[in-house]
């Protein structure tokens, strides 16, 4: 088993809503900056991504009644990485709750790095979402 780590936010705004408003594949570069700032681009069942490392395929989970947001990025050298992700009621609120999974031989250092990059991640869609 690979050890996790998941980082949570706090968003006053109905979980429902939330959920889809970002659902989407197209919303996903807003945030997300390993994608790049250029729209995706639907090719078969992923979507090419021009990100600051190279280009990406990325698959996404199907439209759910359950907040589920799960999505899967190849990075090119052969091996999916998959980015489990939840919106969850909160009271009135909602909870984004992003799961990122330490990849085999990843040293703490990078795997903290990877993990300041997703925190980020979670702050520009914070930003994106309550303005």
């Amino acid at each position: 088993m690979l050890p996790t780590h998941t980082l949570s936010l706090s968003i006053t705004r109905h979980w429902l809503d939330l959920y889809e408003t970002i659902w989407k594949p197209e919303y996903f570069p807003k945030w997300v900056s390993q994608l790049g700032e250029a729209p995706l681009q639907a090719e078969g069942s992923y979507w090419k991504a021009k990100g600051p490392d190279g280009t990406l395929k990325v698959r996404f989970s199907e439209h759910n009644s359950y907040g589920v947001m799960d999505y899967w990025i190849d990075n090119g050298f052969g091996k999916e990485i998959y980015m489990p992700m939840r919106i969850v009621p909160n009271q009135e609120g909602a909870q984004v709750l992003l799961t990122h999974f330490r990849q085999p031989f990843t040293s703490d250092e990078i795997f903290q790095q990877e993990l300041a990059i997703l925190e980020q991640n979670l702050q520009r869609l914070y930003q994106r979402v309550t303005s």
